[in-house]
């Protein structure tokens, strides 16, 4: 990729601060992408297409023991979760051979798994020496009939925030726009009618990567709704599905900045409108259905995106109504990134918690203008994540639980303080109306645990020892009792 292909992906028109130094296109500095790469960031967005053969061209390092590296889940295929990779030595850079095999793995990746296409995605060294990957995927789709799309995403362009973006770019550039318009499902389309939908409303979701199954909470009120998921980039997402959401009348993005210019390119080439929204936390929810149903401006979808609001929030405030009266005022220190640094603090709001601080490491400008928006303008904002910081923060603050990624899990065990997996290792979808109740039961289970108060108790072998009890005393130790008739010598003298 050029330097000036780099340069416009980070000037995004969309992005309202995209000149200031702490936004999320801000260029990228030396160390900057210690938190995630490139290479690493394009891989997260894209690699829940579940039917796509994923090819690493680069050492081995990039994708060693890469077997199902996302947290995400599919419905159907499972060939995503294979880690495909050139495997490249010093012998290929030195003797030129990585384009070859490049060729070969592509051909066999084809060959092995028959998929709908290949996904190319170059690192740092085969960047660095050269390699033409756009003429090799070109040559490579044509002599072989499958599309093979490059992903040029060599980890030293930048930050993973611009890796998201260029797979963005990659996928609007080589994919978006190739594909017909879906069929209406025959059983799907009964359904609808016989609950007196009238049409059927095709819509995409744009950054929603279905970590632990989460987007499986929110897809049945879409289908009540009578709103069709063309395509969701990219959680559970297909090839065809991705080439198809051309198709679609309204976009979402649901992961905050991270591909908004696939959302803007979209509706500057196809006309089709986008809003940003959350579906973590009650209040984000009903808010992301009310703003379909207001963009399509169809009053039959209007009355029944009201109808299913009103029903869905007063089930799930009676089921989290027992939950509430035992996490009420407990206080969070969450510390994630992007959308989640302020749709859970919305989410956990809902549940009468009081989140003390949130980190905002790797959130945009607009993040941090959300998190404001929920929590003050007076909002604690962590940007050091290292374990004294954050532990210093929790002391300092006195927060109840930490909600963080995994790489943090050990700091709090340290400290003996609950934590709750937020990021994408986790095993629990807390998306949606129901989501909430998971999230709820989980941050319960953490809490209430008896683990935190025998863990903080004593050691054995430090406690106080309780003193001992005296020993019985034998009845021939004890003094003889008096009688009037015993006789005492003081010397020479005797008393009676």
């Amino acid at each position: 990729m050029k330097p000036a292909e780099v340069a416009q992906l980070l000037d995004e028109p969309a992005c309202s601060h995209n000149k200031k130094s702490k936004s999320g296109c801000a260029r990228p500095k030396p160390g900057a992408s210690a938190g995630g790469c490139a290479f690493d960031g394009a891989q997260i967005a894209l690699l829940p297409i579940a039917d796509v053969a994923h090819i690493v061209h680069g050492p081995i390092a990039c994708a060693g023991s890469s077997w199902d590296n996302r947290g995400t889940r599919s419905s159907g295929p499972t060939l995503y979760r294979i880690g495909m990779t050139t495997d490249l030595t010093e012998q290929d850079v030195i003797m030129g051979r990585s384009e070859k095999r490049l060729f070969h793995a592509i051909r066999q990746a084809v060959e092995s798994y028959a998929p709908p296409a290949v996904f190319v995605y170059n690192t740092c060294v085969p960047a660095l020496i050269g390699d033409d990957i756009e003429a090799i995927c070109k040559a490579s789709s044509e002599r072989l009939g499958v599309p093979v799309v490059p992903v040029d995403s060599a980890g030293f362009y930048g930050t993973k925030n611009l890796g998201n973006r260029i797979a963005g770019e990659a996928m609007v550039k080589y994919v978006a726009g190739t594909g017909e318009r879906p069929p209406l499902n025959p059983e799907a389309l009964a359904d609808a009618q016989a609950r007196g939908i009238q049409r059927i409303h095709d819509v995409n979701l744009i950054g929603e990567y279905n970590i632990a199954g989460e987007f499986w909470h929110v897809a049945p009120l879409f289908d009540e709704l009578g709103l069709r998921i063309i395509c969701t980039l990219s959680g559970d997402g297909r090839y065809e599905d991705i080439a198809a959401m051309h198709h679609a009348e309204v976009n979402m993005m649901v992961c905050s900045k991270a591909m908004l210019n696939v959302a803007r390119k979209l509706e500057d080439r196809f006309g089709t409108p986008w809003f940003e929204g959350s579906f973590y936390g009650i209040t984000d929810t009903s808010q992301a259905l009310r703003q379909f149903a207001r963009i399509i401006d169809d009053p039959d979808l209007t009355a029944r995106t009201e109808a299913l609001i009103e029903r869905e929030e007063a089930k799930i405030r009676a089921q989290l109504q027992p939950w509430r009266e035992r996490l009420g005022g407990k206080r969070v220190l969450l510390y994630t990134g992007g959308v989640k640094s302020w749709s859970v603090v919305s989410a956990l709001q809902d549940l009468g918690m009081s989140v003390v601080a949130t980190g905002t490491n790797k959130s945009t400008e607009e993040d941090k203008e959300r998190i404001r928006e929920l929590m003050g303008p007076d909002a604690r904002m962590v940007n050091d994540g290292s374990p004294r910081a954050l532990l210093n923060t929790v002391k300092e603050l006195q927060a109840d639980i930490l909600i963080a990624g995994g790489r943090n899990l050990y700091t709090a065990l340290k400290a003996r303080l609950p934590f709750l997996d937020i990021n994408q290792e986790r095993e629990f979808g807390y998306a949606g109306y129901t989501g909430m109740l998971e999230l709820v039961k989980q941050l319960a289970l953490t809490l209430e645990s008896p683990v935190w108060a025998q863990a903080r108790s004593a050691a054995p072998w430090a406690a106080p020892k309780p003193a001992a009890a005296p020993a019985p005393l034998d009845p021939e130790d004890l003094p003889m009792p008096l009688d009037d008739s015993a006789e005492f010598s003081f010397g020479n003298s005797a008393v009676a």
